[in-house]
């Protein structure tokens, strides 16, 4: 038994995270939410509490349990009680509607579910459809009378509760599914294992310079893998979260200049709502050293700007993709001045390659798509073997960006490959034209999607939301973006929208722009 032990503690388990933490620094505060400030070994003592309840109900390894939370304690409390049974954390978009829940709670055989009072009503329609489900537990008051077990969040604390660590859980077995923005078709789920998380967690602390002790403040929900993964590395720093339940513009600034913080991470567009703040340059943000980017690609123009508010702060850009657990570039220090327009160069366990079609690598400068091997590559894709065969042809897995390399071995993303526009024979990537428009004093945000045309196979259409009080005409977009790209590149059709429709984790779901314009072409 007691060998059996120290095994459990040389793999790189995420719950091994949170003890090591609450072992180094127990009176460190870990997490802050709102009025709530518990110490590394207040948050171990809660998770250790919540994982006795679980192995009661049942609950080991590869068993699944869900959640249905916004940003909040609880969530934390959860994703690290599920980690240290040994089980598959499956944290839900609560922004889905209730058959879309319906669709992820089914095909990941979730157990127990976690839902937030809030959800109540999305829940009820489908409380007796989840196939797999054998309790539901409500963060808040109960209001509904079902099939299911239903128990509160805050009785699981009263009663008491035994944890016992499992002895067989090995870094390699699976510890969260992610479900992918599900842009085309049904989402899929990403396994991802608990080495995955671990070594993103390190590849971060590592490329980011990370000094222990640091505040950050975390925005973006933590359903996303982006904002998940910080939770690890933050056990490995030892330092204090401070979760915002929601994307608050002017609170982040109050929080920043009021709690000191060191670092964020926003997906682009929660950077561009940021800059829209009218007092902004009335905040103190002095104490920022790291400006965190990814979730999307940026516009240069954003990235400038970020420059120019948080004169104290470095951008830390990651790119990658939920499959890798996600992060699989960086782009630190001076190089976000000198390479502005990349994403930085292969994370220290990444392995990148930039193929065409035949998977053959392309010279550089050319475009291919990135292809990637590495320890945080996912498992597989639960329950689906066709899409897992499909994305590892070739014995890499196949990202669906399109980049180029330059001679000094520095990634410059083109566009993501379904989004790329053929236009007479002419590849166009859409992310192009979107700097352009970025770079417009009165555009505050832009999308452009191919529409059929039928002389030229696709046109350029772009989705235009202006500044507040701003005003242009489509013939001066079109000028605009004929004087700074060939004249192929411009867009024929412009339309102003009041905003982009967006998935959670902020990325434009083009899908539905495309779909708008399906059903005409241009003659």
């Amino acid at each position: 038994m007691d060998q059996l032990m120290v095994s459990a503690s040389q793999q790189l388990l995420i719950g091994e995270a949170l003890k090591y933490a609450a072992h180094n620094a127990p009176n460190q505060e870990a997490f802050v939410y709102e009025n709530q400030r518990l110490t590394y070994r207040e948050i171990l003592k809660n998770a250790e509490h919540l994982a006795g309840w679980l192995q009661a109900q049942g609950i080991g390894k590869n068993d699944k349990v869900g959640c249905l939370f916004k940003n909040g304690m609880s969530f934390v409390e959860l994703y690290f009680a599920v980690s240290l049974v040994g089980g598959v954390f499956v944290p839900v978009n609560f922004r889905l509607v209730s058959k879309e829940i319906e669709y992820i709670v089914n095909n990941a055989d979730i157990k127990i579910l976690f839902v937030e009072e809030e959800f109540n009503n999305t829940i009820s329609p489908i409380l007796d459809l989840l196939q797999h489900v054998q309790v539901i537990v409500v963060d808040g008051s109960i209001n509904e009378n079902h099939k299911k077990e239903l128990v509160t969040y805050t009785s699981i604390f009263i009663a008491t509760s035994v944890y016992t660590p499992p002895t067989d859980l090995q870094d390699a077995d699976a510890h969260a599914i992610i479900y992918t923005s599900g842009t085309t078709g049904k989402p899929k789920g990403a396994v991802l294992t608990h080495k995955n998380f671990y070594l993103n967690a390190m590849n971060r602390t590592f490329h980011s310079q990370t000094p222990r002790g640091i505040n950050e403040l975390v925005v973006p929900p933590l359903f996303h893998v982006a904002a998940l993964s910080r939770l690890v590395s933050n056990c490995l720093m030892e330092g204090t979260i401070y979760i915002q339940r929601e994307f608050q513009p002017e609170q982040i600034l109050k929080t920043i200049e009021t709690e000191k913080i060191n670092a964020m991470f926003l997906v682009p567009s929660m950077w561009n709502f940021l800059f829209q703040v009218p007092n902004l340059q009335d905040y103190d943000v002095s104490t920022m050293i790291s400006c965190g980017l990814g979730g999307a690609i940026c516009p240069v123009d954003i990235k400038k700007r970020i420059m120019e508010v948080f004169k104290n702060g470095k951008i830390i850009e990651a790119f990658g993709q939920t499959e890798m657990s996600p992060s699989t570039t960086y782009l630190t220090g001076e190089d976000t001045i000198r390479k502005t327009a990349s994403v930085g160069k292969p994370a220290i366990n990444v392995r990148v390659r930039i193929v065409d079609d035949e998977m053959n690598d392309v010279p550089t400068g050319e475009v291919g798509e990135i292809v990637y091997q590495g320890p945080t590559l996912m498992k597989e894709y639960y329950k689906n073997p066709e899409a897992t065969k499909e994305a590892f042809k070739g014995g890499w897995f196949h990202s669906g960006d399109l980049v180029r390399m330059d001679e000094e071995g520095y990634i410059y993303v083109v566009d993501r490959k379904k989004d790329m526009v053929i236009s007479g024979g002419e590849n166009i990537y859409p992310k192009e034209i979107e700097e352009v428009l970025y770079s417009h004093p009165d555009i505050l945000e832009a999308a452009v999607v191919g529409v059929p045309d039928a002389e030229w196979g696709e046109s350029i259409k772009a989705f235009i939301v202006m500044k507040p009080g701003r005003h242009l005409t489509a013939e001066e977009v079109i000028e605009y973006c004929k004087q700074n790209l060939a004249s192929y590149k411009k867009p024929k059709l412009v339309e102003f929208i009041d905003a982009l429709p967006r998935n959670a984790s902020g990325k434009v779901l083009k899908i539905e722009l495309r779909e708008e314009n399906s059903k005409s072409s241009i003659h």
